[in-house]
């Protein structure tokens, strides 16, 4: 159904950025938990997740939000930035809100 999906990966000292554009559903969340398994292998100290640019997030994109947590840690912040309304809602009705810091900017 939504295939339009882009993850772009960046690291800067002590951080790991994924940039994400697009739909995160079933058939695009295997690249988003690629990424992230990338950012787990190098300890980052944060994980900042831009959501400026995503769309839609299917209940895929929780699991890999579940996964991130797993792999980094309760020490790693894991920071979605700039998620839409829509994205928003969906971490909050999963409860997942209270796992991962969510920021407008």
């Amino acid at each position: 159904m939504f295939t339009d999906f882009n993850v772009q990966l960046q690291f800067s000292e002590d951080e790991a950025l994924i940039r994400l554009a697009g739909s995160l559903d079933a058939s695009t969340a295997a690249r988003l938990q690629d990424a992230m398994q990338e950012a787990a292998h190098n300890r980052p100290g944060k994980l900042v997740i831009d959501a400026t640019e995503l769309t839609f997030m299917a209940s895929a994109g929780l699991r890999c939000l579940v996964f991130a947590r797993q792999k980094m840690g309760s020490e790693v912040d894991i920071i979605v930035l700039g998620a839409p309304p829509p994205v928003v809602h969906t971490i909050r009705m999963a409860g997942f809100d209270r796992s991962v810091q969510l920021r407008e900017s």
